[in-house]
C-alpha cells in the first residue's frame, strides 16, 4: 500500500511543478507588478481573463509570445504593457502557455 500511496504522490508533485515553475518565472521577470493569476484586473488582466479572451484560438500562444517580447497597448486598455525584450524566448514561451492553462 505504501508504495501506491508514494506512487501518487510523486504523480501529483510532477504534475503541479510546470504550474509552479511557470508562476516563480512570472515573480522573477516581475511580471506580477501588473498581473494576478485570477481576480480583479491591476496594472494588468489577470492571467484568467487572458487565458479565456485568447481560449480556443490557435495563434494565441504566437500571438502573446510576440505581445510579451514587443509590448504593446489597446487591447486591455490604454494603460501600456512594456517590452520584455531581455527575458529569453523560451521563458516567454513557458510563461505564455502557463497563463493559457490558468482556469
Amino acid at each position: 500500500m505504501k508504495p501506491l500511496v508514494f506512487a501518487a504522490a510523486a504523480l501529483a508533485l510532477a504534475a503541479a511543478l510546470p504550474a509552479q515553475a511557470s508562476e516563480e518565472l512570472a515573480k522573477k521577470y516581475a511580471c506580477v507588478a501588473c498581473h494576478v493569476v485570477k481576480g480583479a484586473k491591476t496594472v494588468g488582466p489577470a492571467y484568467a481573463d487572458v487565458a479565456k479572451k485568447y481560449a480556443g484560438q490557435k495563434d494565441a500562444e504566437a500571438k502573446l509570445v510576440e505581445k510579451v517580447k514587443k509590448g504593446g497597448t489597446g487591447v486591455w486598455g490604454q494603460v501600456p504593457m512594456p517590452p520584455n525584450a531581455a527575458v529569453p524566448d523560451a521563458d516567454v514561451r513557458t510563461l505564455v502557455k502557463w497563463v493559457l492553462s490558468v482556469k
